[in-house]
């Protein structure tokens, strides 16, 4: 799911939820009841406000639909996705399917279900805010990325399609869903669809780089070096390929021909650091020190804050005898490791 989550505030901006004021009918002279005291307050998205105000009068079992309503919606933008979800279920099941409240409550309960990892409750949920909202991209995305997690490529390759305007049988909506199944480690998923989009086109660019890719991930060097070679004929200016290239060769331990490929990357795309570190690494391992620092200062350039930069840059600097270099390469590194490891607590 990591990889997969959708960025919370996009969501939350993305909802446009309008509502419709109640006016109150009594006198005067009567004080407002707490609900409409608590309309007014979710009109002005005061929603902690609205919480407070109507905490004393709900629970998610009672049957005032505009209370719950009220009170999912503002513990939704509180992002309390749980009690967001104990509240709109009531709607659902008592609204008007008609009303407005009713379409904005099946619409946040289906995000509320994604962020929490319900993804199958979430699905028909999201596929009926769709049908409301058509042009909703947080929306399609959410619903693609369900389907992709619960294993409905089909409906999720449709979903991707949509967003991105191709047709739903086309080799690029085949593509674009393998590339969503790869950021959530769905590989041998991704493999399927990538092989059903070479079948319709077998010179799709990006195709044969996403196979090679997942082949070189698991190993398969061979078979990743020559999923990549088809990628160079279809776009030789492809540096990313040159990379993965000279990392199968680094991870073979054949440092010459890794290096050769790592300066083509770097010369059809000298801004990323990754090509810099391996090459470093190459040089590092062949004992070319000079020029193992010379990358590895370049990839630090880039990315400051990349512990394996700074470790192979400390080993660097120990076998080339600058001992206090390479104990303040070595303490950056370390410290880096455990801000990471904190974060990761």
């Amino acid at each position: 799911m990591n990889a997969c989550k959708i960025t919370i505030a996009i969501l939350m901006l993305s909802l446009g939820l309008q509502t419709v004021a109640v006016k109150a009918q009594e006198p005067a002279s009567k004080p407002p009841s707490p609900t409409a005291e608590a309309r007014a307050l979710f009109e002005e998205a005061r929603y902690h406000e609205v919480i407070r105000k109507l905490g004393s009068v709900a629970s998610p079992s009672n049957d005032n639909p505009e209370i719950n309503y009220l009170l999912g919606i503002s513990w939704y933008q509180q992002r309390d996705y749980q009690r967001a979800v104990e509240f709109l279920n009531q709607v659902v099941r008592r609204e008007d399917e008609s009303s407005r409240e009713y379409r904005e409550s099946v619409q946040v309960l289906g995000l509320s279900h994604y962020l929490l990892g319900h993804l199958a409750e979430a699905v028909p949920l999201l596929e009926k805010s769709v049908v409301w909202s058509p042009t909703n991209n947080e929306l399609i995305y959410a619903l693609g990325m369900a389907c992709v997690q619960t294993r409905q490529s089909d409906k999720a390759r449709i979903s991707f399609a949509k967003m991105f305007r191709v047709t739903a049988d086309s080799p690029a909506a085949y593509l674009i869903t393998a590339q969503m199944m790869i950021r959530v480690e769905l590989e041998e998923f991704a493999e399927i669809e990538l092989k059903k989009a070479l079948e319709k086109d077998p010179k799709l660019p990006q195709a044969n780089y996403l196979l090679g890719q997942i082949a070189i991930y698991k190993g398969r060097w061979d078979e990743g070096l020559t999923l990549m070679e088809r990628e160079l004929a279809i776009n030789p200016a492809h540096a990313n390929a040159y990379y993965k290239i000279g990392d199968a060769y680094a991870r073979q331990l054949k440092w010459d021909e890794a290096i050769v490929a790592l300066q083509k990357s770097i010369w059809l795309y000298p801004f990323y650091s990754g090509p810099y570190i391996l090459l470093g690494k190459s040089y590092l391992k062949k004992r070319q020190l000079s020029s193992a620092e010379g990358m590895l200062k370049r990839a630090i350039q880039f990315d400051p804050n990349n512990k394996s930069a700074h470790y192979l840059l400390g080993q660097v600097y120990q076998q080339s005898g600058r001992i206090e270099d390479a104990k303040r390469e070595m303490a950056i590194a370390e410290k880096l490791i455990g801000d990471a490891e904190k974060i990761d607590q």
